[in-house]
């Protein structure tokens, strides 16, 4: 007679239920597609390849895109100091000298760089031989790619985990963005 230990049971359901819930999450559309979407076309509109804003959370946080139609949304934010120099820069709209500032001379402990290729906004999965997106933030790199049990050696909750929260991040800077587009 087979016996089981009923503690065993609420485990094993408990990772089926992760497991299943992950698989959901890689198949469905990212939540910031059509916030990407938005964005890229109000640039289209404004012919502009350079946005900028302020990051409505975080004191002197800043937030700035770089687009090349089509192809890819490149997203930095950073804090930058002193803040008044940034200001003066978002008042005369130089969208793409904030980029540059974001990239090379903000507080680099609080840096995050976000790579959208596609400009679709970011995707858990991608197939064979398509660009993947990635995001950057305190000197770690996180790749959203087919081959990311091997190269991050991380489990597929930690990776659900951290898609989930590099999309949540991704969608908030966008809206500032798209705000700042439609100035």
């Amino acid at each position: 007679m087979f016996t089981r230990h009923r503690s065993t049971t609420p485990v094993v359901l408990g990772a089926v239920l992760v497991v299943a819930l992950s698989a959901s999450a890689f198949a469905q559309e990212p939540k910031t597609a059509a916030l990407a979407q938005a964005l890229t076309q109000a640039m289209d509109a404004g012919k502009l390849t350079a946005i900028a804003a302020k990051d409505p959370v975080g004191q002197d946080m800043y937030v700035a895109a770089m687009y090349f139609s089509g192809s890819q949304l490149l997203v930095v934010r950073a804090k930058y100091e002193p803040a008044v120099l940034m200001d003066a820069k978002l008042e005369k709209k130089d969208y793409q000298e904030i980029y540059i500032d974001l990239n090379s001379a903000s507080v680099a402990s609080t840096r995050v760089f976000i790579e959208d290729l596609g400009a679709d906004g970011l995707k858990a999965d991608h197939p064979d031989n398509v660009g993947f997106d990635s995001v950057e933030q305190g000197g770690k790199r996180t790749l959203f790619d087919d081959e990311w049990r091997k190269s991050q050696r991380i489990s597929q909750e930690e990776y659900a985990k951290l898609f989930s929260e590099a999309e949540a991040l991704y969608a908030r800077l966008l809206q500032a963005l798209i705000a700042q587009a439609k100035k």
